[in-house]
């Protein structure tokens, strides 16, 4: 065996073991890590303004510090752009990672010197655990491609601001750097299209092992090689063995995944990264959930589903949390965010080690009547629907109906290759498995407080189309699955939908 295929795979045996050890002190880890920040930033304007010198355990921190979202740390972030050091972190952050904000535009969220390993080490894990479990060394032999933002950075007060995905593409480990795809020119383009097609020129006719990207992304890069060359995509590249994904749930995606992949298998795993930190990727092939990243600069908190929106919401910690409860996850982090609300509802699937699932979006929910629909239920309904009827779904989003005369329902665009003939027996069908799904929305039909869901069928690309209308095609943006108002669904409107 080569040195170097050696070495690679000591270090992907010793990463393994080091995960198996963490995940037995998670509980002592994420109460020296919360004592640990809370000493480092003391003597930070924060810190000050919060008393963290009298903060002595959980419960004096739940007092002195409170739940807090972008808005409210904005003028923190305005007062580091100034120039002023020790703001909410001891110095200055390395980056800003700018990000979009439902009700503050472009974000900023800090990246200092000690959170970036974070990103870095955690992608790190995830792909030696992999590798470590399947004995897949050869992996490296080939190339690699990552969909991600531009590598092009600005400078502000000599802090360096770009997309976290951009920013992530400065600290390519040196053993990656060979493998890696596409080249720093393509990966700088700002136009998603003119970047996709030169990303399917300098890479259709290369050995790619490994494929990283968010799921509608990936497929259009699929859809692009495959028109490209007639052939599948484990055709093009026989030797691909690892599809990296993250940032949406994946199971609405797999059919037209598999569709492209062609016959072979090639395995995938997803990962939970965010601006605000990494916290969770899956280290196994074969069970649910993703690993919670316990030891590495992050604190986390939870708030049960049911304390949303409250001013004074419960608070617990890792040691509380309960099996298939939906949680509003909370951080605090190494970089300066101090109990934020990052937005996103996640389970746990297990607790011996922590694994979690990502839920939704507190933003992204339907409760126009009181239903509280959150991400996880009507993609779960959908799954069934396209598995009963053989469908191929494409994308989808949901929106509430709202009118006087009682004619109130929930609306699902669908996009699909052709109109089915039994759309009426399928909109049933949905309906009926999302009152099983949700309590709130069963009473609600059974008052007919609620119609019966009605379902729009829009063409092939309508959902990109929709994307590159609003200047959101390409990179780390997502497509909502269902909101609380009809935005989306007017901007659909203007679009390529069927008659």
């Amino acid at each position: 065996m080569p040195i170097k295929k050696i070495a690679l795979a000591l270090f992907a045996k010793r990463i393994q073991k080091n995960i198996a050890n963490e995940s037995k002190k998670a509980l002592q880890h994420q109460i020296k890590i919360l004592n640990k920040l809370v000493l480092k930033a003391q003597n930070t304007i924060y810190g000050k303004e919060h008393h963290f010198e009298t903060i002595k355990n959980y419960g004096d921190f739940i007092k002195q510090v409170p739940i807090v979202n972008y808005e409210q740390i904005k003028p923190y972030i305005d007062t580091i752009f100034e120039g002023k050091k020790d703001v909410l972190w001891p110095g200055q952050p390395t980056y800003f990672a700018k990000t979009s904000g439902t009700t503050s535009g472009i974000k900023y969220i800090p990246i200092s010197s000690h959170s970036i390993h974070n990103h870095i080490n955690t992608a790190r894990n995830c792909l030696f655990n992999y590798v470590a479990q399947k004995k897949c060394f050869d992996i490296f032999n080939g190339k690699m491609i990552f969909l991600s933002g531009s590598p092009e950075l600005e400078t502000k007060h000599t802090i360096l601001i770009g997309r976290l995905s951009g920013i992530v593409n400065h600290h390519v480990p040196s053993y990656l750097k060979s493998n890696k795809l596409p080249s720093w020119e393509t990966n700088c383009l700002e136009n998603w299209e003119q970047k996709l097609d030169a990303i399917i020129e300098e890479t259709y006719n290369q050995d790619l092992r490994v494929i990283s990207g968010i799921p509608p992304w990936v497929i259009m890069y699929f859809e692009g090689l495959i028109k490209k060359t007639g052939k599948t995509i484990t055709e093009l590249f026989p030797n691909l063995q690892l599809i990296i994904h993250g940032g949406v749930n994946y199971q609405p995606y797999i059919p037209k995944i598999k569709t492209c992949l062609g016959s072979k298998h090639v395995d995938q795993i997803e990962l939970f990264p965010a601006s605000e930190g990494f916290f969770a990727f899956q280290t196994s092939l074969d069970n649910e959930g993703l690993f919670l990243n316990t030891n590495s600069g992050i604190f986390y908190e939870f708030i049960p589903f049911e304390y949303i929106g409250n001013p004074f919401p419960k608070r617990i910690m890792l040691a509380d949390v309960e099996l298939d409860k939906t949680y509003l996850l909370i951080v605090t982090n190494n970089a300066g965010l101090w109990a934020y609300d990052i937005g996103d509802l996640i389970k746990f699937v297990s607790l011996t080690p922590f694994k979690i699932k990502v839920v939704g979006r507190s933003q992204h929910f339907i409760s126009a009547f009181g239903e509280h629909v959150i991400a996880e239920e009507v993609e779960s309904v959908m799954l069934k629907a396209t598995h009963a009827f053989q469908l191929e779904v494409f994308e989808f989003t949901v929106a509430p109906h709202v009118q006087i005369d009682n004619e109130n329902y929930h609306e699902w665009w669908i996009e699909m290759a052709t109109i089915p003939q039994n759309l009426p027996e399928i909109a049933h069908f949905i309906d009926q498995n999302l009152q099983e799904k949700n309590i709130y929305y069963a009473d609600l039909r059974r008052g007919n407080i609620l119609k019966e869901i009605k379902i729009v069928i829009v063409k092939p690309h309508t959902f990109q189309n929709y994307m590159k209308s609003i200047g959101k095609l390409g990179g780390q943006n997502k497509l909502p699955r269902l909101a609380n108002n009809r935005n989306i669904v007017d901007g659909l409107k203007n679009l390529d939908t069927y008659e």
